[in-house]
């Protein structure tokens, strides 16, 4: 039969006596709740207390712990705590909750800060080797994939690889060509509001001619398929390796990358020079307009200064870079993929580190082409 609790609070002089009764059970913690924060400002101002537990009818672990708090206040202020009449039924259960968190916790060491910089740069050099391993472990297996497509070409995923080359071709060409005419019609708006302080108006066709052919069409480009199409790739395979059809499709004797990744990379490749093709011609046609309309410039005297300006060598330097910028992403992309874990959290935290490496990657390629073009003329 549970009885209600009661706690019963009685002051001798500086000494506090707590006489609980009735049913201390979980059954009435609400109730147990209120009566243990009643008696708290009686338990500051006690300097002893005692606890007379003759009058107990139940007892289970969250009473005994109140109780065990409520002696924990007056001897954590240096004050004395004694507990009487307690039942033989109880005195096990009492004892084990005394033991419950009186450990104090050891202080964490303040740690040495060249101690902790040298640490940092450990472990960002390990995850950087262990990043550079994945991505030549990839570029191997994809070698080794294409040598084996070409051996057996009846071996290559032609409905796989049109159906890949639709998304992130001519699915993305609609995207790739506003972005990439904004992008054109900015840097003219820029170029001929500065260069008109110098009378110099005309080498805005320069400008726009040169940046988009050679750097930054390219450039934007492969940075919205990193965004676009290469989180999409790392996200579609992470997901296949949480449900485990990647290791289904080993146990069926078929190889992932020759099924996965080759026709996603491989249409990639084939992809992004198109794309940067139309996304240059956007830019132009964007940088025309506005030289049009803001500049005065006339579409006959824009494209006879384009003529004059740019070469077929600039439009060779941004379209030779379009390849290996898209085999970066692809690489990476599906490494990533490979590399989430069970939960989607790990899904949505190699996703993002998918799209930052690609991006920075694809940035550092970029500086790295302009490097040797320019040490070889070009």
């Amino acid at each position: 039969m549970v009885v209600a609790p009661v706690l019963t609070a009685t002051s001798s002089g500086d000494a506090l006596e707590l006489h609980p009764a009735g049913s201390w059970t979980a059954a009435n913690a609400a109730t147990l709740e209120r009566l243990s924060s009643d008696v708290v400002p009686q338990l500051d101002r006690a300097a002893a207390l005692k606890v007379d537990m003759a009058g107990m009818r139940e007892l289970d672990t969250l009473g005994a712990w109140l109780l065990e708090k409520m002696s924990r206040r007056v001897t954590s202020a240096g004050h004395r705590a004694d507990v009487i009449g307690m039942d033989d039924r109880y005195s096990g259960l009492i004892d084990e909750v005394r033991q419950v968190n009186r450990r104090t916790p050891r202080p964490i060491p303040a740690r040495n800060p060249v101690v902790a910089k040298l640490d940092g740069i450990g472990r960002a050099t390990i995850g950087a080797s262990e990043d550079i391993a994945a991505f030549l472990q990839m570029l191997g297996s994809l070698c080794m994939a294409l040598v084996g497509i070409l051996r057996r070409p009846r071996s290559l995923r032609l409905t796989s690889l049109t159906y890949q080359l639709y998304r992130v071709g001519w699915q993305a060409i609609p995207i790739v060509v506003l972005i990439t005419f904004l992008i054109g019609a900015i840097i003219a708006q820029q170029g001929i509001f500065h260069f008109r302080k110098f009378g110099a108006d005309s080498y805005v066709v320069d400008m726009v001619g040169i940046l988009v052919l050679r750097e930054l069409g390219v450039l934007i480009v492969a940075i919205m398929v990193a965004g676009r199409s290469g989180s999409a790739y790392t996200a579609e395979l992470g997901s296949m390796k949480m449900r485990e059809e990647i290791d289904a499709l080993s146990t069926m004797g078929l190889d992932p990358i020759e099924v996965l990744m080759l026709p996603r990379i491989l249409a990639l490749v084939f992809a992004l020079p198109i794309l940067s093709f139309i996304g240059a011609i956007a830019a132009l046609y964007g940088g025309g307009l506005v030289a049009w309309f803001y500049g005065g410039m006339g579409p006959s005297i824009f494209l006879a200064r384009l003529h004059d300006a740019v070469s077929v060598t600039h439009f060779e330097v941004g379209i030779i870079k379009a390849p290996f910028m898209a085999l970066v992403i692809g690489i990476v992309a599906c490494s990533e993929g490979l590399r989430v874990k069970g939960s989607a959290e790990s899904l949505g935290k190699q996703t993002t580190t998918s799209v930052v490496k690609s991006i920075f990657l694809v940035i550092v390629l970029d500086g790295l082409f302009a490097v040797f073009f320019a040490s070889i003329g070009m």
